[in-house]
């Protein structure tokens, strides 16, 4: 951004004379129209002290939008339209006092473009990696009917109770995929440094070991001589799995699997239908219309199995049909959340009813939470247990077995007196 010198006159001949902040000469000029200002001069301001260095930082190097930056912006965006401020000076007071640096740099642009005449629903395309689909189409909704500050709030809850969401399916997949890391370097540790000092201590004995001492030693051994290929083969088909997952056929496949697996798979599933319906409630509620809803919520299901089913649920609508009859025939919606919606669509109330269904679906995602805690926590321990409690077992099973054999050869049968 740099400074100019202007001089102009207004609609009724008055002269004007001042500075203006624009990143160049035509978006100084395009501000100063927008403000009734026909300019007659307009010359960067000169001066050592108003010299800037805009040095640009690589895009890899600043700090992301995250979720919680865009709940408050849009919690305080909704207060500041509520009060009475215009568009223009809501967006230049959020993107002075916004604290992310790119945030602060993305409200700036989006300002000078509504200040140049765009509608804030366009203006948001410019960064559709932090206003993503819904949030825009839910902005064009509210600017359409005139309640920007209504959708504003819905929004601002609806992005706070999906963050609770997605926080919590994160804590339930960090906390077995954490242990399970460490268990695995544990495991590598003693494989790799502890077994090859027994092995080293029975070589020189020189005695018949145990199986179980056979095979861990052998497997002790494997696993240094091909520990730089192990290493390969887990970051291939890390990189695989997600090259794979990347393709349509792949992600059909891996999202269908994990729908099917035992716990988890329900857990998803209670996921996928909670955040569907709070979705499409919320954007019902908004005026969007309900194929636009539909495919928006199709797109931001995060299974493309449940997509493939909201498509379809769409192309039946978009037929003459109504939602809840191919929504069951789907066969990955449950029933109950079908006959609610069904009962919704009969009596008028579809935003209000999906709404009760995605509260009761994210209380069930709550409890299957707690579950699949409770139930990892003895699992992951029993594992632990067995297989370094195994390993240790399996190194000193020989140095048993030969304390045994000195205890024998300490007594001495010939030498043993009977008492008369």
């Amino acid at each position: 951004m740099a400074m100019y010198a202007y001089e102009g006159r207004t609609a009724s001949g008055e002269t004007r004379k001042g500075e203006i902040e624009a990143p160049d000469q035509d978006a100084a000029r395009k501000r100063l129209r927008t403000m009734q200002i026909q300019p007659t001069s307009l010359k960067p301001k000169g001066g050592l002290g108003s010299m800037q260095i805009n040095i640009k930082m690589p895009d890899f190097l600043k700090p992301r939008v995250g979720i919680k930056d865009l709940v408050i912006f849009t919690r305080q965006f909704a207060t500041m339209i509520d009060s009475g401020l215009p568009l223009v000076q809501c967006l230049d007071i959020q993107s002075k006092q916004a604290p992310n640096a790119t945030f602060r740099d993305e409200l700036s642009v989006i300002k000078e473009q509504v200040e140049s005449g765009s509608t804030f629903a366009d203006a948001l395309k410019k960064y559709p990696n932090t206003f993503d689909d819904l949030y825009r189409n839910m902005v064009a909704a509210g600017e359409v009917g005139g309640i920007l500050d209504t959708i504003l709030s819905r929004l601002a809850a609806y992005l706070e109770k999906a963050e609770r969401l997605r926080r919590q399916i994160k804590g339930a997949m960090a906390y077995p995929l954490g242990v399970s890391i460490v268990a695995s370097m544990v495991t590598a540790l003693l494989l790799l440094e502890v077994v090859p000092t027994f092995d080293e201590m029975f070589s020189e004995m020189g005695s018949s070991l145990p199986a179980p001492t056979l095979f861990v030693i052998a497997l002790s051994n494997w696993l240094q001589a091909n520990f730089l290929f192990v290493i390969v083969g887990i970051i291939l088909t890390i990189v695989g799995f997600r090259q794979a997952y990347k393709t349509e056929r792949g992600r059909l496949i891996i999202d269908g699997i994990l729908l099917k697996l035992p716990v988890f798979g329900d857990l998803l599933r209670k996921t996928a239908v909670a955040r569907f319906c709070r979705t499409l409630g919320t954007m019902i509620a908004s005026g969007v219309p309900i194929l636009e809803a539909l495919d928006i919520c199709g797109r931001t299901a995060g299974n493309v199995v449940i997509e493939n089913a909201i498509s379809r649920v769409r192309d039946s609508i978009s037929e003459g049909r109504t939602i809840s009859e191919p929504l069951s025939e789907t066969g990955v919606f449950p029933e109950m959340v079908c006959q609610m919606i069904g009962v919704g669509e009969a009596t008028g109330a579809l935003d209000v009813m999906l709404n009760k269904v995605a509260d009761f679906y994210e209380e069930e995602v709550d409890a299957a939470v707690d579950a699949v805690t409770a139930l990892m926590e003895p699992a992951i321990m029993v594992t632990m247990g067995v297989i370094i409690g195994g390993l240790v077992i399996a190194m000193y099973l020989p140095i048993f077995t030969m304390a045994s054999a000195i205890g024998g050869l300490l007594i001495d049968p010939d030498t043993v007196t009977q008492t008369p």
